[in-house]
Order: C-alpha cells, then structure tokens, then sequence
C-alpha cells in the first residue's frame, strides 16, 4: 500500500517524526535495517530505551502507523527521511555506518519525483556527499534532477512539555532551491515554522552548533560546580540570580555528566579540531568520578567508610521523567562505587532492571525505607515522582547532583 512518508530508523531521531506525522494524518510507514524495533512496534510495544511510551505506540498503531522490516515499503512512497543512529567511533568522529545501510535499502527502490531527507546528526558535507554518492549509484537516478535531497537536523527535546513538534522550528537545506521548497512543503504539515538554510551544508552545521553549544555550557557550570564547592560558595544560588540578567547569559545548570543522544563532536573529518568541544569532553567526561569523590568525602565526613557502605542511586536515567539511558553517568558512578568496596542498589520508576558488569543491581522497591537504610542516598536524577522534601527527612545522608532538592535538604554538587 502506498504511504506519504517513510521513517527510515525507528529510534530516538525517528519515532518521534513517526509519532508528529502520524497525528497530524500523514500516512506513515516506519522501516528499520534491524528488524526487532518494527517487531516491538507491530506488538504495541515500545523498543527498549525508547522515547515513547506504550500507550502513545498504540495511539500510532490506531491512527495508522505500519512498522515494518519489509524494504519493498520504502519504493511506494513520496517523502522518504532517513533517521539512523550517528554514534562516536573509536577515533571520536560520528560513525556513519548506518546511515549508509540505510541509504543503500532506499536507493535500489527510489523513484522518481521522491523527497528524500536526511535528519540524523552527520559530519557537514554528508549530504551532497556520501548520501547523494549512494543513492545516485544504487538508483540510477541524480539528485536535484531525478529526486529531491535535503537535510534538516533534529532538534527535539525528548520528554518535554513545553516545546512539541509543532512548536520547534525546522530548519532545511537543500541540495537546490527547488529540493529545499520540497522538503519545506513536507515539514510545513508538521511544524509551524520553517527555517530554509542556504543549503545542506549549513543545515549540518546547525546541528553541530547546537549540540556543541550545549555540551560547551554544561561544561562550564560543571567546571564552576567544582570551584564553588571548593569556595564554600552555592552556585545554585548564583545560578539563580545570574539568570535575572535579561540579555547576554543562558541558564545551565551542572550534573552527575552529560547524557542523551546528542554527542559533542570536536574533530570533523580532516578538519581542524574544535579544541573548545574537546575540552569541555573532557570537563564533563570527570563529573562521575568527582560525583564518587563527593560521596567518599560525605561518609567520611560522618564516620563512614565507602567500603561496605550502602548507597543508593535515584534516577539512573539521562533525563527526567523518560527511560531513556543513553550516556547517563549512573554506570560509571556505580562502577566506581564498587570499585571502592561500597554496596549499591537503585530505585528508578522507568527502569525495573539494572545490570551493571553484567551483574544485576539490587533495585529497591520502597523509596523511603531504602533512603532510610542506605548510608548514602546519591540523587542523579530528577523524577517528578520523587518527593525530595520527604526523601531529605527519611535518608540518613543525600547528595542532590541535580540542585533539585530544598536548600538545606541536602549536600549538593
């Protein structure tokens, strides 16, 4: 049957396009190189770590959403984006693999008058590049003459209340102005502004701005986190009062580290070093063993060795309020944990299992009695669920990563 569109990857770049477009009545199909995304999907079922929940899975499933791993989907359609995972590799550039996988599935079945987009976070020049190289080879067709292409990078806040799709603005860069209208025409059903780039090139940096943008930022409140602690000052406070300033200063606010999809990327290609991005890496890649240095100096603080103490960590996820895992810093922290002797357990609403090294980690069902019980309870995430004025009372010790909790309540970051 042929669709408007075809999602190509059904993870975190792509669902939620899946999800926009399959409410706002765009015949959808959704086709990923690996076949168990489509099956959970079939099944109602969210993929593992995935952005949406299982109730809004079957909202799409009703509304008409066709996952499937059959790549004959994909020749009968007008809009075909691709979506695949873009994760670092050993040398720290982005790992283009699956892009091209997909890319390869799409090209011996394009057609003609076809949108084709790209939305994963790619080196600039990818488009016109390698993705044009092979899709032109596999189909025999040109790009800006035969099909349109065009990049437009993701920008969505997973989880977020306040900025839906509707609402965040899309940018677009097309090959040719003729592919850029195209692809603005699909994304103009979806959105309520589009930003046209003056082509693929610059739609790519866009997104390599952003996402460096916010890994720079975070590095820098991590950075003053340290310091302030070292000054006895709370940066929170100060955090609160910078933010009154009405221009030239943004609000972050420091963490246990930086998790999520978006990864910072400080080499592209031959080209020079971002040597910024690269050290703001480094800034945030410390967070978890300063996290661990914390918690060692509070049970000293009160008497306690880490060896043998129990410690409990709240929220192991990237992100409040998702299931998402991707990045978080919980591994490392309590691998660290460990590694000191400590015993560690876990309470996390999103997440009913937890291994660490392969092993499980005890997961505890009671919030109070096992804050009461620990000798440490290690706040990394925050869960809307979370009392943290009653979780302050109950737990003997409480370090707040996240300055969630009231001042006074606890030992913060």
């Amino acid at each position: 049957m042929p669709a408007d569109l075809a999602v190509i990857g059904l993870g975190h770049h792509g669902l939620p396009l899946a999800q926009a477009a399959t409410a706002a009545g765009i015949d959808t199909v959704g086709y990923d190189t690996d076949p168990r995304p489509a099956a959970e999907l079939a099944a109602g079922r969210s993929p593992a770590d995935g952005p949406l929940t299982v109730p809004e899975v079957r909202r799409m499933l009703a509304g008409g959403f066709r996952p499937t791993h059959d790549p004959a989907e994909l020749g009968r359609v007008r809009t075909a984006v691709l979506c695949p995972p873009t994760p670092l590799g050993p040398d720290r550039a982005l790992d283009l693999t699956a892009v091209t996988d997909a890319a390869r599935a799409l090209a011996v079945r394009l057609r003609p008058h076809t949108t084709v987009v790209l939305e994963s976070p790619v080196p600039p020049g990818t488009t016109e590049g390698l993705l044009r190289d092979v899709l032109e080879t596999g189909s025999g067709l040109r790009a800006g003459r035969d099909f349109h292409l065009a990049y437009s990078p993701g920008r969505l806040d997973p989880g977020s209340r306040t900025h839906g799709y509707a609402g965040t603005p899309k940018v677009i860069g097309g090959l040719t102005p003729a592919c850029t209208e195209s692809a603005a025409a699909f994304y103009g059903r979806l959105t309520d502004k589009v930003v046209r780039a003056r082509g693929p090139r610059e739609a790519e940096t866009v997104k390599l701005l952003e996402t460096n943008f916010r890994h720079v930022n975070i590095a820098l409140v991590n950075e003053m986190a340290v310091l302030c602690h070292e000054l006895g000052v709370d940066l929170w406070d100060v955090i609160r009062c910078a933010e009154t300033k009405p221009f030239g200063f943004q609000a972050f606010r420091p963490g246990p580290g930086v998790g999520g999809h978006g990864v910072p990327v400080d080499t592209v290609g031959a080209h020079r070093p971002l040597r910024l991005v690269e050290l703001a890496g480094q800034v945030n890649e410390r967070m978890p063993a300063y996290v661990v240095r914390r918690a060692a100096a509070l049970l000293n603080e009160h008497g306690k060795s880490a060896r043998g103490a129990r410690i409990l960590l709240l929220g192991i996820t990237y992100k409040p309020d998702l299931p998402d895992r991707q990045g978080s810093p919980a591994d490392e922290i309590a691998r660290r944990l460990m590694d000191l002797g400590a015993a560690v357990s876990y309470h996390d609403p999103y997440v009913p299992d937890w291994r660490v090294r392969e092993l499980p980690v005890p997961r505890a069902d009671s919030l109070y009695e096992a804050a009461a019980h620990a000798d440490l309870t290690v706040l990394l995430q925050h869960h809307r669920t979370y009392d943290l004025q009653g979780l302050s009372v109950k737990a003997q010790l409480l370090l707040d990563t996240r300055g969630a909790t009231p001042a006074g309540a606890a030992h913060r970051l």
